[in-house]
C-alpha cells in the first residue's frame, strides 16, 4: 500500500509540475505524442521556466530524486543550458530547515548547550544539500569549524523511496530476460547500503580521516581533519576549509589558478582513489568540490561531503585497470578476454565476435577532446553491446560508473579541451609496473609473512603426511586436496624465494669479484 502511495505522490508530482510535458517535448512530430500533450495538459499553466519546475520537483520528492538531479547537473552535454543551471543548485542550494531546528537538533545530538560546546555559531547555514545542512562556529580552543546537522525524517523518506525502488525491480526481474541480467535487485540494494550509510554522520566522518590519510603525500588535494569528540550519528564537526567552489571558473582564473592543470589534476586524483587505494571519494559533483587559493595551498582541490565512499576488491582493480590499458592501448580483442575471464560475459562467447562490437563502438571517439565526445553516449552504445552479449551488471561498480560520469562532467566544464584518454593512460601503465614489478612481489612477501611463518618449521611433517595419505588412496578428500594445494603454493614461493636468494648472492659475489679485479677497494 505505501509504494502505491508513494507511486501516486511521484505522479501527481509529475503533473502537477509539468514533467510530463518536458518529457514530451522532444516527440512533438508524432501525432498521437501531440494528442497526448494536449489531453495531459488541458487546463494547465505554469508561470515558472522548464527547469525550475524540474529542480522545484526534485526537491518536493527527496534526496534520491535530488542527487539525480544532481548528477544531471554536471551533464551539458546530455540536458539543456537552462535545465543544467537550474539542476545545479541542487548541489548546496536545497531550501534549508529553521535555524531554530538545527540548533535543537544539535543540542539534542550533542546533549548539551550549543553556548557550551562552541564559541560562536552561526545560525545562518553556509549550505544546504537533500541530506544535511552546514553552519559555521569556532571552538572554545579558537579552532574555526563547519558543523554538519542532517535534515529531519530523512530515514522515512529515503526508505519509502527504496521500498517502491525494490518493488519495482522485482517486477523488472519478473517481466523482463533482460530486465534480470541488469541485476536491479542488486544494484537498488547498493545503493540502499550507501545511502544509509550517508545518513550515519559518524561513517562519514569515518570515510574522511581515512581518505586524508590515503591523499597524504599526493600534495594535490585537501580533506579537513574531523573533531571526534563532537561527531555523532546526527551531527559532524570538522576542520572549516577555505576554499572557491569549483564551479566559480572565472573567479579562479583571475585568482591565477592554472585551470588547464586543475583538470589533469582531477583526473590523477580520480584514478589514484580508484586504482592505488581502491577507495574513492563517490559524490562529486561541484558543490563538494573546492579551491584553495592560500599560498601555502594553491590550486589543490578541497574535498567535501564524504557520505558517500566507493570500494573496490583487489580482483575489481586488477580487471579493470587491464580493461583501461587495453582500451587505452586499442587492444579490444584483449578488452573481450577479460570480459570472458572475469565471468562479466558467459564463457561461449565468441571472443572475436565481441572484440568487433567494442571496436566500434570506442574507435570513433580516441585521439579527440572531451568538448567532443559524450562518455554518456559511449555508455549508451557500451550499454547495447553488453545487452547483446549477456553481459552482467556488476552492481559494486554502479558507484564507479557514476563517479566517472562526474569527473567527466567537472573535466567538461574546466577544459573542454582535456583529452581524459592521454591524461590517464600514463598513470594506468605506471600503476599496472608497480603491480607485477619487484615492488609488488615485496609488498606481497610482506602481507603473507605472517601466515607462512607457522608453516614453515611444519612443512616437512606436512608433506609426508600429505604423500602417505595420498599413497592410501584418500587422494579425493576435499580437505587433503586443499592441504596438498596450499603445500604447492608454499613450496612455489619458497622456491622463488630460495632462487631471488642466490641470484642476489651471485650478483653480489661476482660484483665484488669484479672490483676487486679491477682493483677497486671495498
Amino acid at each position: 500500500m505505501r509504494n502505491f502511495l508513494r507511486a501516486w505522490v511521484i505522479a501527481w508530482t509529475v503533473l502537477r509540475f509539468g514533467l510530463d510535458d518536458l518529457a514530451l517535448s522532444g516527440f512533438q512530430q508524432h501525432r498521437r505524442a501531440r494528442w497526448l500533450r494536449r489531453l495531459i495538459g488541458l487546463g494547465r499553466r505554469w508561470d515558472q521556466p522548464r527547469g525550475v519546475r524540474l529542480r522545484l520537483a526534485l526537491e518536493r520528492l527527496g534526496p534520491i530524486f535530488v542527487k539525480f538531479g544532481q548528477v544531471l547537473s554536471t551533464r551539458r552535454d546530455l540536458v539543456p543550458p537552462d535545465i543544467a543551471e537550474e539542476l545545479a543548485k541542487l548541489q548546496d542550494r536545497v531550501p534549508p530547515f529553521s535555524a531554530a531546528l538545527s540548533r535543537q537538533l544539535i543540542e539534542a545530538a550533542l546533549a548539551r548547550p550549543i553556548d557550551q560546546v562552541f564559541a560562536r555559531f552561526d545560525p545562518e547555514p553556509v549550505a544546504s544539500a537533500s541530506i544535511a545542512q552546514v553552519h559555521f562556529a569556532q571552538l572554545p580552543d579558537g579552532r574555526e569549524v563547519a558543523v554538519k546537522v542532517l535534515r529531519p525524517g530523512m530515514l522515512a523518506v529515503i526508505d519509502d523511496d527504496l521500498a517502491l525502488l525494490r518493488w519495482l525491480a522485482v517486477w523488472v526481474e519478473r517481466l523482463s530476460a533482460d530486465g534480470r541480467r541488469l541485476k536491479p535487485r542488486e544494484v537498488v540494494a547498493e545503493f540502499d547500503m550507501h545511502l544509509h550509510d550517508e545518513l550515519d554522520l559518524v561513517r562519514e566522518a569515518a570515510n574522511a580521516a581515512q581518505l586524508r590519510r590515503n591523499m597524504a603525500g599526493l600534495d594535490l588535494v585537501l580533506v579537513p581533519e574531523m573533531v571526534w569528540e563532537w561527531c555523532t550519528p546526527q551531527v559532524l564537526v570538522m576542520e572549516r576549509m577555505h576554499g572557491t567552489p569549483i564551479s566559480q571558473i572565472d573567479a579562479l582564473r583571475a585568482a591565477g589558478v592554472d585551470i588547464k592543470k586543475l583538470a589533469r589534476d582531477g583526473v590523477t586524483i580520480f584514478f589514484t582513489q580508484v586504482f592505488r587505494d581502491g577507495f574513492f571519494h563517490a559524490d562529486m559533483h561541484p558543490g563538494n568540490i573546492q579551491v584553495s587559493l592560500a599560498p601555502q595551498t594553491f590550486q589543490r582541490y578541497i574535498a567535501l561531503d564524504f557520505g558517500i565512499i566507493g570500494t573496490l576488491s583487489e580482483v575489481d582493480k586488477e580487471y579493470l585497470a587491464q580493461n583501461f590499458i587495453a582500451f587505452f592501448r586499442r587492444d579490444y580483442k584483449r578488452v573481450a578476454e577479460l570480459h570472458v575471464e572475469s565471468g562479466w560475459v558467459p564463457r561461449e562467447t565468441r571472443i572475436d565476435a565481441l572484440e568487433g562490437a567494442i571496436r566500434a563502438v570506442c574507435e570513433p571517439h580516441f585521439d579527440r577532446p572531451l568538448k567532443d565526445i559524450s562518455l554518456g553516449q559511449v555508455l549508451m552504445r557500451l550499454f547495447q553491446t553488453s545487452r547483446r552479449f549477456n553481459v552482467e551488471i556488476q552492481p559494486q561498480l554502479v558507484l564507479l560508473q557514476k563517479t566517472l560520469l562526474n569527473v567527466e562532467g567537472l573535466g567538461r566544464q574546466l577544459d573542454p579541451d582535456l583529452d581524459l584518454w592521454s591524461t590517464a593512460k600514463p598513470f594506468l601503465e605506471r600503476w599496472m609496473d608497480e603491480q607485477v614489478g619487484a615492488r609488488a612481489f615485496a609488498r606481497a612477501l610482506q602481507r603473507e609473512a605472517p601466515r607462512l611463518a607457522p608453516l614453515l618449521p611444519e612443512l616437512p611433517r606436512l608433506i609426508h603426511d600429505a604423500l602417505k595419505a595420498q599413497a592410501q588412496g584418500h587422494s579425493g578428500d576435499a580437505q587433503l586436496a586443499a592441504l596438498v594445494h596450499e603445500l604447492r603454493r608454499t613450496n612455489r614461493l619458497m622456491a622463488f624465494l630460495l632462487w631471488a636468494l642466490a641470484g642476489f648472492v651471485a650478483g653480489a659475489g661476482g660484483a665484488w669479484l669484479l672490483m676487486r679485479l679491477l682493483g677497486v677497494g671495498l
